[in-house]
C-alpha cells in the first residue's frame, strides 16, 4: 500500500505524453527523409501511427514473459515498407522504418521495467521520467560517437572477422525479401522453415505435457535457435557459464542461487567495458600477442 501511494503521488499528465509524442514525430518526419532519401515523409507518419499499437502488445508481453519481442514487431514494419518502396527504395525505406518502429516499440517495454523498478524501490516515477529524458539525450550524443569508433576500430560486418554483425546480414536480406518476394529465397528454404517453425512447436508442446522427469531433458527451442543468429561464439560463452553455474550449484546451492546473477552481470559488464580499451588499441594498430579461434576443418 506505501508502495502505491508513493507512485501514484506523481501524477504525470496525459497532455504531456500526447504533446511529446507529437513534437517527436514533427521531428522525425521532417529530419529522416532529409537523413535517407528513399524514405518518404508519409513513411514516417505511419510508423509513428503503428508503434503505439504494437508498443502496448509489446510492453503487456514483456511484463508477463521478461522478454522484450521489439525485434519480432519491428519486422512487421520492416516487411511493410520494403514493399512499399519498391525495387527503388524499398531496402533502405524498409530498414528505416523497421529502425524507427523496433525502437519506440522497445522503449515502451524498457520504461516499463523501469517503472516496475521504481515501484519496488519507491522511486519517484516523475523523477524516472526526468532521468529517462536525460538519459535519451545523451544517448543520441554518445551512441553515434561509439558507432564511429567501432566503425573506424574494426572491421564490421566482415563474414570472416570477429565482428561479423550477423543482425545486419540478417535485417538486409529480409527487407530484399520483402521487395522481390519468396522469389528471392534460396531453394527449399520456405520448406525448411516451416518444418522448424512445427518441429519448435512440438518441442514446446512436449515440454508441457510430457511428465516432469522426461520434461527436463527436451531442449528450450530458443536456447537452441539463438546460436543460429549470433554465431558459435556465444554457445560458446552460454554452455560454459553453464557448466560453471551447474558446479556451483552442485558444490554450493543457497551461495550460486544468490550469487550468480551479480556474478554473471560482472562478466558481462567486464567484458562490455573492456571493448573500449581494445578499440583504442585497435586504432593504435596494437594487436593481442595470443588469439583462440575456431576455423573449419580444411
Amino acid at each position: 500500500m506505501q508502495r502505491d501511494e508513493f507512485f501514484n503521488k506523481d501524477y504525470i499528465p496525459n497532455w504531456l505524453a500526447y504533446a511529446g509524442y507529437a513534437l517527436l514525430s514533427i521531428v522525425a518526419v521532417i529530419a529522416i527523409p532529409i537523413m535517407f532519401q528513399q524514405v518518404k515523409w508519409y513513411y514516417v507518419v505511419v510508423a509513428f501511427v503503428l508503434a503505439p499499437v504494437l508498443g502496448f502488445s509489446n510492453a503487456y508481453g514483456t511484463g508477463l514473459t521478461d522478454m522484450n519481442m521489439s525485434y519480432n514487431y519491428g519486422k512487421i514494419a520492416l516487411f511493410i515498407f520494403a514493399a512499399w518502396g519498391g525495387r527503388d527504395n524499398g531496402v533502405i525505406a524498409g530498414l528505416v522504418g523497421c529502425g524507427i518502429v523496433k525502437q519506440l516499440v522497445q522503449v515502451s517495454a524498457d520504461l516499463m521495467h523501469d517503472f516496475k523498478t521504481g515501484h519496488l524501490t519507491l522511486t519517484s516515477p516523475r523523477s524516472m521520467l526526468v532521468g529517462q529524458a536525460i538519459g535519451t539525450a545523451m544517448g543520441c550524443i554518445i551512441a553515434p560517437l561509439t558507432f564511429l569508433l567501432f566503425y573506424k576500430a574494426f572491421d564490421i560486418g566482415n563474414p570472416d572477422g570477429y565482428w561479423k554483425a550477423p543482425y545486419a546480414l540478417i535485417f538486409r536480406n529480409m527487407a530484399i525479401l520483402g521487395v522481390e518476394g519468396f522469389s528471392a529465397l534460396p531453394k527449399h528454404c520456405l520448406e525448411l522453415s516451416a518444418g522448424f517453425f512445427a518441429f519448435s512447436v512440438l518441442i514446446n508442446l512436449m515440454r508441457d505435457f510430457l511428465p516432469r522427469k522426461y520434461r527436463d531433458y527436451v531442449p528450450l527451442p530458443t536456447a537452441m535457435a539463438v546460436p543460429f543468429l549470433v554465431g558459435a561464439n556465444f554457445a560458446i560463452d552460454m554452455c560454459v557459464g553453464s557448466l560453471i553455474v551447474f558446479a556451483w550449484h552442485k558444490i554450493n546451492s543457497k551461495e550460486s542461487a544468490l550469487l550468480v546473477p551479480a556474478v554473471a552481470s560482472g562478466f558481462i559488464c567486464g567484458d562490455g567495458i573492456w571493448m573500449f580499451p581494445s578499440s583504442l588499441l585497435s586504432l593504435a594498430k596494437v594487436k593481442p600477442p595470443i588469439c583462440m579461434k575456431f576455423t573449419p576443418g580444411s
